[in-house]
């Protein structure tokens, strides 16, 4: 196999260069406060083998499947390949890959307010899934998901404040055509929310054909390129170890026309990867970083989410599971080792196995989503609404799993030591007066930024709370679900650019219901 760029000695100094630098960003994070890497279910050594495992993976094994663009790309940047046809990534190149790729970049939304920075110790909580079927609001059976489930769930996360970025969580089961399905998938999420949004695509060429939609949302030509407000979810690697041709082609084509990629990978551990939760890392590792590779021979330095997501396998069964302690190890991992790499890292929490939002899916989802937030990879996505084990979805477990967020937000923020904060002087002054804090000076100014407060978690005594009705978080969480459908019904795309969009394209959504051709 052949070296791109410098002679051996040179490569492997410039690796232990980068090795060392990787270190010192991880140690920093460690030692710091807030978001910064405070669960680590790996030592440092740790980290460092499952990195040489996951080198070792691409070196020795390779990946199958690379389309024609990405293999000359990858055999032009230094790749070999096996007479069975597998990509072979040198140990230096996947370095170099690692240095290009992009340390953190802006995440637009079609509004200013809601563009945030993507990068390692920060974060964000995003929706995510592709569940094909819904907890019905009124009937509380599930049912196929539809297209306007997808514009009312993006209606509904519009009014979360945990919630950053919007990918569509449920799969629009009533539209059969592969084009129309994306295109009105991107459409019904943008009439729905300003916020940043996700989505899958079937095919790269479907990607290229959306984009005047994608700038007409923007504002006009060329809009979108200048605020890319929208992200590819592609599963570029199919476990073990061999790139998908499509999904790689979306991820391509997004490259193309400057969309932000989030290249996924999904090992199950003992069905598509090892039993052992170290090998299944490593694995995942190996294939998100293959992606990396992809895209960054490409286009250097390109937005991307590394999804190194990493499942279980319930071994009774094969099936999948995501709510059980080994998925909460693995998700806190997978972000210990994006920080590691210093790319804003994509995990899978909140993915609870239970069919209801109770308290199975309560501390399934707590534990989870805690576990991942605390390690310091990025991004968490499925945060907020998943059930069945991404099977479905539910809006009062969204409105749900919005107060945990905010619980998690708090937790991540960690306990500010200051001098004002210990509080001497405040102790000494209550012990000689009131005897009490509450109506203190300190006590006033920080009751609304040290402390969160649940809007649909029940604190009241048992009498009070009889008294009310005895309703549980679901009767509330249902009651505000309904609401905000009745009520929020945002004009989120313009007349001019919805007439223009529904001339162009197979627009399903009816235009009384969907905001944009209503004004």
């Amino acid at each position: 196999m052949t070296e791109a760029g410098g002679g051996p000695g040179a490569r492997r100094r410039g690796r232990e260069t980068r090795r060392r630098q990787r270190e010192a960003r991880s140690t920093g994070m460690a030692r710091g406060s807030g978001l910064a890497r405070a669960f680590r279910p790996l030592s440092d050594r740790d980290v460092e083998r499952v990195h040489g495992a996951a080198l070792d993976m691409l070196e020795r094994v390779g990946v199958a499947g690379a389309t024609p663009r990405v293999r000359e790309a990858a055999l032009a940047a230094g790749c070999a390949r096996t007479g069975a046809g597998r990509l072979l990534f040198p140990r230096a190149l996947v370095e170099d890959a690692i240095d290009r790729a992009a340390r953190s970049f802006t995440v637009h939304g079609r509004d200013l307010r809601f563009d945030f920075e993507a990068r390692n110790g920060a974060v964000n909580f995003c929706t995510g899934g592709a569940a094909v079927t819904m907890l019905d609001l009124e009937t509380r059976r599930y049912r196929p998901s539809t297209l306007a489930d997808v514009y009312d769930l993006a209606r509904l996360c519009d009014t979360l404040e945990n919630l950053q970025w919007i990918t569509r969580p449920v799969v629009a089961t009533d539209v059969e055509d592969p084009f129309e399905l994306d295109v009105n998938t991107v459409y019904a999420c943008a009439a729905g929310t300003r916020k940043h949004i996700a989505t899958s695509y079937t095919l790269g060429e479907h990607v290229t054909a959306s984009l005047p939609m994608l700038d007409l949302l923007a504002g006009g030509e060329g809009g979108f390129a200048r605020r890319p407000f929208c992200t590819a979810h592609a599963t570029t690697v199919v476990s073990p170890l061999t790139f998908a041709e499509d999904s790689l082609d979306v991820a391509c084509a997004a490259v193309d026309i400057g969309m932000p990629v989030h290249c996924l990978t999904g090992p199950q551990a003992g069905a598509t990867s090892p039993a052992a939760l170290a090998g299944t890392l490593a694995q995942g590792c190996a294939e998100s970083l293959a992606s990396l590779c992809a895209v960054n021979f490409l286009a250097p330095g390109h937005p991307v989410v590394l999804g190194n997501w990493v499942f279980v396998s319930d071994l009774r069964t094969g099936a999948f599971s995501g709510g059980g302690g080994e998925q909460a190890l693995l998700g806190a991992a997978s972000g210990q080792m994006s920080a590691f790499y210093g790319i804003p890292g994509g995990m899978g929490a909140g993915m609870t196995d239970s069919k209801l939002p109770d308290n199975q899916a309560g501390f399934e989802k707590a534990l989870t989503l805690a576990l991942a937030a605390l390690s310091g990879g990025g991004f968490v996505f499925e945060s907020a609404g998943m059930l069945a084990s991404l099977l479905g979805c539910s809006h009062e477990a969204l409105v749900i799993d919005d107060e945990l967020l905010a619980v998690i937000r708090r937790i991540a923020r960690g306990i500010e030591v200051t001098d004002e904060t210990l509080s001497v002087d405040v102790v000494a002054e209550t012990v000689a007066g009131p005897g009490h804090y509450l109506g203190a000076r300190q006590t006033m100014e920080l009751m609304e930024t040290e402390f969160v407060y649940p809007r649909h978690a029940d604190r009241s005594s048992p009498d009070d709370w009889a008294e009310a009705g005895a309703r549980d978080i679901r009767d509330r969480a249902r009651e505000r679900a309904r609401e905000v459908l009745a009520r929020h019904r945002p004009v989120y795309i313009d007349a001019a650019a919805d007439r223009a969009i529904r001339e162009r394209y197979p627009i399903r959504l009816d235009p009384a219901g969907a905001g944009g051709a209503a004004a």
